[in-house]
C-alpha cells in the first residue's frame, strides 16, 4: 500500500487555528489545530486521564534502502525516527523516540513505522508498528523494536513487550492467497491499525488485505476474515510524465483493460453499536473513486458490505448516537497529486453529510473521538514536520 501514510523539542501552545466550513447538507463544523511539527502523524486515542496520544511513523534515515512508492523513482530508507507523542492541557511532548521508521529520501514522505496506538479497559496502552516490506531489516541498537509487530508499552520506560508477529504470520500463512513477497522482494505484509475489543485485539494488514486476532494475554495470533477484493470496470490509470516511474499494476499507456480486479487494502477497523467489526478499504491502485467500501465483520467472521461509495479510506469511528464517521484519504486517487480529503458522517438511518471536504484538511489518516464529543484526525499524515492533530466540532 502506498500510504501510504520535526523537533524531539517539547511544544507548549494554545490552539492555533479556527475555522467555520458549510457542508452542501449544510453541517457546520469547527476546526482547531491542536498540535503540529509531527513527521506523518497516523493512529491516535485517548488514556484514562483525557491525555491524547498519536503515533509518528518518522522520517525513515540513512540506513539501508529499498524501492519505494514513488512515481518519481525514490527509494525508501530505514532509521529510527519514529515516535509517539503526548497532546495535554494544551501542551505536546514526544514521550517516545528511536523507534522504527522508513520513508521516501530525501523527502521523509510517505513514511511507515509506528501506526497506532490503542489503551484497553483498564487503560494499559498498546503500539502497533507497520511497515510493509521484511521484517528482518534493521538497522537499528540491538534491543530495539522490530517490524511489523503489536507491542504492550511501557510510556513511563519506554519498555515494549511484542505480542504477535504480524509480518511473520503473513510470511509463514499468507491468507489472501496473493504473492508473499512484493515487487521489491520484501515480504507483503503492513500492520495498519487495530482496535481493541475485551481481551482481543483486532488487527488489519493493509499489505495481506486481512483482520487478525490476538489475545492480549498472549493467545495465538490468527485470521477472523481475508476482505474480497472487487472487480472495477473502466479503470482510469495515470499517464506517465517524463520521469515518471508508473506502479507494475499499470499497464502500458493504450493498453488499459476493460476491467480489473483490486484488493481490498483495509486500513481501519473499529468496534460498532452492534458489537460487530467494521473495516475501511483504501482500495487498491488505481485507487478507483467512489469503490472504497465499509466491511461488517461479525465474530465468526462472516464479511458483508456495509456501505460503499467512497474513495481512499483512511479510517472509521463511531460515535455514541450511532453515527459512523468516515475519513477519506483523498477524494481523488492518489496519482493525482490531490491531497483534500474528507470528514463524511453516515447517519444509522444512512444518511450521510459531507462535514468537511478539503479546506485544511489534507491527506488525513485516521481519527479518533474524545469524551466531549469531537473528533480528532491526524492531519497532512504523509509529510515530515507538518504533520498536525485537528479537533473538528459540529
Amino acid at each position: 500500500m502506498s500510504l501510504s501514510l520535526t523537533s524531539k523539542l517539547v511544544h507548549s501552545f494554545a490552539i492555533l487555528i479556527s475555522l467555520i466550513f458549510i457542508s452542501p447538507a449544510q453541517a457546520e463544523v469547527t476546526i482547531s489545530v491542536v498540535a503540529d511539527g509531527l513527521d506523518n502523524p497516523r493512529g491516535l486515542n485517548f488514556s484514562s486521564d483525557g491525555s491524547l496520544y498519536v503515533t509518528e511513523s518518522g522520517v525513515g534515515g540513512d540506513g539501508r534502502c529499498i524501492p519505494g512508492p514513488s512515481l518519481q523513482g525514490l527509494s525508501s530508507c530505514v532509521g529510527n525516527s519514529g515516535a509517539v507523542t503526548k497532546i495535554k492541557d494544551g501542551k505536546q511532548e514526544r514521550i517516545l523516540s528511536e523507534l522504527p521508521s522508513i520513508a521516501l529520501r530525501p523527502t521523509g514522505t510517505t513514511a511507515a513505522g509506528p501506526q497506532d496506538i490503542v489503551f484497553d479497559a483498564y487503560n494499559n496502552p498498546y503500539l502497533l508498528i507497520g511497515y510493509g516490506g521484511n521484517p528482518e531489516t534493521r538497522d537499528f541498537p540491538e534491543g530495539a523494536p522490530s517490524w511489523g509487530q503489536l507491542y504492550q508499552v511501557d510510556l513511563l520506560t519506554g519498555n515494549l513487550k511484542s505480542l504477535a508477529d504480524l509480518a511473520k504470520y503473513e510470511l509463514d500463512n499468507n491468507a489472501d492467497g496473493e504473492d508473499t513477497l512484493d515487487v521489491s522482494g520484501e515480504v507483503a505484509s503492513n500492520p495498519y491499525a487495530f482496535t481493541i475489543k475485551g481481551h482481543t485485539a483486532y488487527i488489519v494488514d493493509a499489505a495481506a488485505n486481512d483482520l487478525l486476532n490476538v489475545s492480549l494475554n498472549g493467545g495465538s495470533l490468527g485470521v477472523l476474515s481475508v476482505l474480497p477484493t472487487q472487480t472495477v470496470k473502466d479503470p482510469v490509470f495515470p499517464i506517465p510524465t517524463p520521469g515518471q516511474v508508473l506502479p507494475p499494476e499499470a499497464p502500458p499507456p493504450g493498453q488499459t483493460p476493460a476491467e480489473i480486479e483490486i484488493q481490498s487494502v483495509p486500513t481501519g477497523v473499529t468496534v460498532g453499536p452492534d458489537d460487530a467489526l467494521y473495516v475501511s478499504e483504501y482500495t487498491g491502485f488505481p485507487f478507483p473513486v467512489g469503490k472504497a467500501r465499509v466491511m461488517r465483520v461479525t465474530a465468526d467472521g462472516k464479511t458483508t458490505v456495509y456501505a460503499e461509495g467512497f474513495t481512499q479510506i483512511s479510517d472509521l469511528e463511531f460515535d455514541r448516537q450511532g453515527n459512523l464517521y468516515v475519513l477519506q484519504y483523498a477524494n481523488q486517487p492518489q496519482w493525482t497529486g490531490s491531497v483534500d480529503g474528507a470528514l463524511i458522517q453516515v447517519a444509522p438511518d444512512g444518511m450521510r453529510t459531507k462535514l468537511v471536504s478539503g479546506n485544511g484538511l489534507e491527506s488525513p489518516t485516521a481519527l479518533t473521538i474524545g469524551r466531549d464529543g469531537a473528533i480528532y484526525i491526524s492531519n497532512k499524515g504523509d509529510r515530515p514536520q507538518e504533520g498536525q492533530v485537528l479537533r473538528v466540532t459540529k
